[in-house]
C-alpha cells in the first residue's frame, strides 16, 4: 500500500479500532474511589499513573510488540494461540488436519526441527496444552464481555452530561434513556455497519480533536505546570503517601487503557502501519492532553471528580461536546459491538463455539457479520447492566476486571511468542515480562478486591463462555479421535460394496465426514443396516484452515477413491470466508469441479475417452435422479469406565450440541435433501 493509501487507512481507524480507548476520558475519573480529601500532589500522582499506562502498555506493549505478533495479518488473544499452534503440534487442528494445508505443514516441519525447550514441554504435557488453551479462550471471552461492558458504561457516561445543566434529572431517567440509546442501537445491528460506517471516523476524528483542546485551554486556565507530572517519582510519592488507599485507587486508573486490545485484536480490519500512525499521531496525544486537562481542573477543583469529565467542559462550548461525546460513545460502543460478532463468528467457524445463526450483513466486506442470537443476548446483558448497576462506578469495577485481566493475558501469551517462535534473548524476554507481568498484576490486584462491588459480572460471564467453548472444543475434539481411531479405510468400503446384499441405488449423495484419510464410522453404520448406497456418492469434508481467506482456485479439491462413482472432495475455507452457499449453487460448483477432474484425469490414472464419457454420464444421471446430503449425528455413550473429567465434559459437550444449530444450514442445504443417521460413539 503507498502512502496516500496507508494514511487513508489510519483515518478510517478512528471509527472502527479507537473508539473505545479514545473515549476512555467519559468515565475514568467518574469511576475511581477516591481519597477523602484529595490534594493537588494526590492529583499528579494519579495523573502520572495514566501517562506511564498509556506509555508502557499503549505505545509500547501493543503498538509497538503486539502488532507484530500477527496471525496471517489477523490480530488478537486467538492469533496468538493460533500462532503458537502453528510453530508446536499443540492443535487448534489435529496433525491430521494440519497437514491438509502445504504451506502450514512446511512451517511446522521448518520450526519443529530446532523447537525450544518450552515448546518441547508444551507438545509433551496435556496439562500444559489445556491450561493453554483455557488461558486463550478467557481472553477472547473477556473480550465479548468487554462487548457488553463497553456500550454499557460509554452511553451511561455520556447521557450522564445531562445532568449537570438539568439537576431535576434523576439519575434513573438518564439510565432509561440510556437503555433505549442501547436497545435502539442494537435494534439497528441487522442492516450492518456499512450503511452508517461513513459517519463513524468524522465523530471520532471530532471527539480526537475537540477533547484535546478543552485539555489545552483547561491546562492554561487551570494548572499550566501539569506535565511536571510526567516524572514517574510522583508515583513513588503517591503510594508511599496514601498506601492502601491508593492501590485501591489504580482500580479506576486502569480504565483510561481501555479499548487498547481492541488496537491489537481489530488488526486484521486494517494494517500494522494504519494503526501505528492514527495512534502515535492522534490518539496517544489526544488522550495524554485531555487527561492533563481534567486533572488540571480538578487541582483547582478538588471535589469535582464524580463527574471529571463535564465538569472541565467550558459553559460555551458544552452542548456541542455533549452531542460530539453521546455520538462517540455509540460509536465507540459499535465497535465492540461488531468485534464480538467476528470473535463468535470465528470462533463457531473454528469449532470453538456451539453453532448460530451468522449473517454477513456485505456482499463485499465478508468480515462484516451480525448473529441475531448473539445480539439480542448482548442487548439484555447490556441494559440489565445499566437497570441493575446504573452507578458508573460498579460498572466501571465490572470493567476493569475486563480490562486488567485481558491485558495480562495478552502479556502471557505474547511472552511464549517470543521464548517459543521470535527466540528473542533471554534478558530482553524477562525485561518485558517483569515490567508488564509485575504492572499488570498489581492492577489485576486491586481490580479483584471489587469483585463484590460489580466486579463479578464480567468475570462470571467470561468464565461461564470459556466453560462454553471448551467444553464444546474438547467434545469435538474427542469425536475426532473417536472417528480417527474408527474410521473405515477404502479396502474396507470395498469390502463392504462387494457384498452382493448391497445395492448401489440412483442418485448423487453427498456424505459428510471429518475425515480425509479414510472414512467416517457413520458410513459402515450406514451400509450395514441401509444395505445401499448411491451410485455417485461424494464424501465431503469441509476443511477450515488457519488463514483468513482461501483462493477460489483452491477452494474444491477433488479426487477419485477407486471404487466405482465414489469420490473424496474437500471443501477449503479460512475463518474470514463465507459459508453461505445456496445449496444448488454449492452442488454445481462441486459437481463442475468433479466434471473438470474427470476430464482431465487428473488422478494421473489413464482413462479412455468412452470411460471419461461414461463417468461423466453417470454423474449427470445421478444428479437428475436427486441430491441427498448424508451427516452422522453421532452422540457419546459415557459408559461406568469414563473418568470424572469425561463424564462432566462430555455430558456438558451433549447438552450444548443437542441446543445448537445444523451444521447443514450453512450451505443452505433445502431440507427434503437432508438425512441423518445416528450412531453412538463410546466414549
Amino acid at each position: 500500500m503507498d502512502r496516500w493509501g496507508t494514511l487513508v487507512l489510519a483515518y478510517k481507524t478512528l471509527g472502527v479500532v479507537f473508539g473505545g480507548l479514545v473515549t476512555s476520558p467519559l468515565y475514568v475519573y467518574p469511576s475511581i474511589k477516591f481519597l477523602k480529601s484529595p490534594t493537588e500532589e494526590d492529583y499528579l500522582g494519579i495523573f502520572s499513573i495514566i501517562f506511564w499506562t498509556l506509555t508502557l502498555i499503549g505505545v509500547v506493549k501493543y503498538a509497538s510488540i503486539a502488532l507484530k505478533a500477527d496471525d496471517q495479518g489477523e490480530g488478537g488473544t486467538f492469533a496468538l494461540y493460533s500462532l503458537l499452534c502453528r510453530h508446536m503440534n499443540i492443535g487448534i487442528l489435529s496433525s491430521k488436519r494440519a497437514s491438509t494445508n502445504s504451506s502450514l505443514s512446511h512451517s511446522m516441519d521448518e520450526v519443529t526441527k530446532k523447537q525450544s525447550k518450552l515448546g518441547i514441554f508444551f507438545e509433551s504435557s496435556v496439562v500444559a496444552r489445556r491450561v493453554l488453551l483455557f488461558v486463550a479462550i478467557l481472553g477472547m471471552c473477556m473480550l465479548i464481555g468487554d462487548g457488553i461492558l463497553t456500550p454499557a458504561i460509554s452511553v451511561l457516561s455520556a447521557m450522564d452530561g445531562l445532568r449537570a445543566p438539568f439537576p431535576s434529572v434523576s439519575k434513573s431517567l438518564v439510565e432509561a434513556l440510556s437503555a433505549t440509546v442501547l436497545v435502539v442501537l442494537f435494534l439497528l445491528q441487522k442492516f450492518g455497519t456499512s450503511r452508517v460506517s461513513f459517519l463513524f471516523s468524522p465523530i471520532m476524528g471530532m471527539w480526537t480533536l475537540t477533547t484535546p483542546i478543552v485539555g489545552i485551554y483547561s491546562i492554561i486556565h487551570h494548572y499550566p505546570r501539569i506535565f511536571k507530572a510526567l516524572s514517574p517519582h510522583y508515583i513513588v510519592h503517591f503510594f508511599l503517601r496514601n498506601g492502601k488507599e491508593g492501590w485501591l485507587l489504580l482500580g479506576g486508573t486502569v480504565l483510561c487503557i481501555t479499548g487498547s486490545e481492541a488496537l491489537f485484536a481489530d488488526l486484521g480490519h486494517f494494517n500494522r502501519s494504519s494503526i501505528q500512525i492514527a495512534f502515535f499521531f492522534t490518539i496517544y496525544p489526544s488522550l495524554v492532553l485531555t487527561y492533563a486537562g481534567q486533572t488540571a481542573y480538578l487541582i483547582k477543583n478538588p471535589n469535582d471528580h464524580d463527574d471529571g469529565f463535564y465538569k472541565f467542559i467550558p459553559t460555551a462550548v458544552y452542548w456541542p461536546i455533549f452531542i460530539v461525546a453521546t455520538s462517540a460513545a455509540i460509536v465507540a460502543s459499535q465497535s465492540l459491538i461488531s468485534a464480538t460478532f467476528s470473535v463468535i463468528k470465528q470462533s463457531v467457524v473454528l469449532d470453538y463455539f456451539p453453532r448460530v445463526k451468522v449473517v454477513h450483513t456485505s456482499r463485499s466486506k465478508e468480515g462484516e457479520v451480525y448473529s441475531p442470537e448473539v445480539n439480542y443476548i448482548l442487548m439484555i446483558l447490556c441494559v440489565a447492566v445499566i437497570l441493575i448497576f446504573g452507578d458508573g462506578k460498579d460498572i466501571g469495577n465490572a470493567f476493569g476486571v475486563v480490562v486488567s485481566l485481558v491485558m495480562l493475558i495478552t502479556t502471557i501469551l505474547l511472552t511464549l511468542v517470543m521464548i517459543i517462535i521470535w527466540r528473542t534473548p533471554c534478558g530482553l524476554v524477562a525485561l518485558y515480562f517483569s515490567v508488564f507481568f509485575v504492572m499488570e498484576g498489581v492492577y489485576v490486584s486491586a481490580v479483584c478486591t471489587k469483585i463484590h462491588e460489580g466486579g463479578w459480572i464480567p468475570f462470571a460471564i467470561s468464565f461461564f463462555l470459556a466453560l462454553i467453548m471448551f467444553g464444546w472444543f474438547y467434545g469435538r475434539q474427542r469425536k475426532m479421535e473417536y472417528e480417527l481411531t474408527h474410521k473405515i479405510p477404502l479396502d474396507r468400503l470395498g469390502m463392504l460394496l462387494s457384498d452382493p446384499s448391497v445395492q448401489r441405488v440412483p442418485g448423487l449423495c453427498f456424505f459428510y465426514t471429518n475425515i480425509q484419510d479414510g472414512l467416517t464410522p457413520v458410513l459402515g453404520h450406514y451400509i450395514k443396516n441401509m444395505k445401499s448406497l448411491h451410485k455417485v456418492t461424494i464424501f465431503t469434508t469441509l476443511r477450515y484452515s488457519l488463514v483468513p481467506k482461501v483462493a477460489p482456485r483452491e477452494r474444491i479439491v477433488i479426487k477419485k477413491l477407486g471404487l466405482k462413482g465414489v469420490y473424496g472432495c474437500v471443501v477449503h475455507y479460512g475463518y474470514a470466508d463465507s459459508l453461505n452457499l445456496d445449496g444448488d449453487d454449492f452442488v454445481g460448483q462441486v459437481t463442475a469441479s468433479l466434471r473438470v477432474h474427470i476430464q482431465n484425469c487428473s488422478d494421473g490414472r489413464p482413462s479412455s475417452p468412452m470411460e471419461i464419457q461414461e463417468e461423466i454420464s453417470d454423474l449427470e444421471q445421478a444428479k437428475q435422479a436427486g441430491v441427498a446430503h448424508v451427516r452422522g449425528k453421532t452422540r457419546f455413550y459415557i459408559g461406568k469406565s469414563c473418568s470424572w473429567f469425561d463424564r462432566i465434559m462430555l455430558a456438558f459437550y451433549e447438552l450444548l450440541h443437542n441446543n445448537c444449530r445444523s451444521a447443514l444450514p450453512a450451505l443452505w442445504v433445502p431440507l427434503p435433501q437432508r438425512i441423518e443417521v445416528g450412531m453412538l460413539y463410546e466414549a
